[in-house]
């Protein structure tokens, strides 16, 4: 099919009086449309999320073959959810499948959740994506240590005077800080690297913030990389990121190299 053919059936779809469908997907970014008989395909920006394989892609995209499609000019293509148009790109990052260029939070939230394709990435594979000067490796095996649940580091965490609660959206993890806040309370660590609140707060634009994977991580580069300024140590910085006292700091460590143990088999 030509270039010229394929811009021609685009540019009916975001015409009102052609209505386009989904006819047949054939990747998280790669779908087949038509649109009064003729077809093309819609290419969807962003990375596709292998790592369970096509196949639980497929069943889950099932939903979506039949639906209208609308791409006015200029803009992003959209279908109806609840009868509101919503962006067919933002679906997809939402539920796991596509890696968009900038990691927004329903990304980052997709990824550390574990939705969709992200199921069967590896533990250090959030960290791959979103660190910035530390070693992805060491901070999956610092975010095992942290916030681990299920075997895997899990984003809405807090650690409330030593008693972890896992909470299931961010939501729900933001009244909690909010009602701690509102208590006087200080005594709590947040988020994946589960920074602490009462030494650390300052280093967040706000609790909503802190909560943010992305964020979470860089403060805890942040953290990492003045312990190492001050030890001139990997092992030292990464100890102290829980406790300068040696023998608390030696558990931290055993703990950690267990967990870089288990990100080397895969897990």
């Amino acid at each position: 099919m030509s270039k010229a053919l394929i811009a021609t059936i685009l540019l009916s779809i975001g015409c009102a009086c052609h209505a386009a469908t989904i006819e047949e997907i054939i990747s998280p970014t790669r779908f087949v449309v038509s649109s009064t008989g003729q077809r093309a395909i819609l290419d969807i920006e962003g990375t596709p999320v292998f790592a369970c394989g096509l196949k639980p892609f497929q069943s889950w995209a099932k939903r979506l073959e039949g639906q209208s499609v609308e791409m006015g000019q200029g803009s992003a293509p959209t279908v109806k959810v609840d009868g509101a148009p919503v962006s067919l790109l933002a679906i997809l990052v939402s539920s796991g499948w596509v890696q968009p260029a900038v990691l927004d939070s329903e990304a980052q939230a997709a990824m550390t959740e574990r939705r969709g394709g992200w199921a069967c990435a590896s533990s250090q594979a959030p960290f791959e994506a979103m660190h910035t000067t530390v070693d992805p490796k060491i901070l999956a095996g610092i975010a095992l240590n942290e916030s681990a649940y299920k075997g895997r580091a899990w984003p809405w965490t807090l650690n409330v005077a030593g008693r972890g609660f896992f909470f299931s959206t961010r939501d729900d993890a933001y009244r909690a800080i909010r009602f701690l806040i509102s208590e006087g309370r200080s005594d709590f660590d947040v988020g994946l690297m589960q920074v602490n609140w009462k030494y650390h707060s300052n280093r967040f634009a706000s609790a909503w913030d802190a909560l943010s994977p992305a964020i979470n991580i860089r403060v805890a580069e942040d953290i990492l990389n003045e312990n190492y300024k001050k030890t001139n140590s990997v092992v030292k910085a990464v100890a102290y990121y829980h406790s300068a006292n040696p023998q608390p700091g030696r558990e931290y460590l055993a703990r950690f190299v267990q967990h870089l143990s288990q990100i080397d088999r895969g897990l």
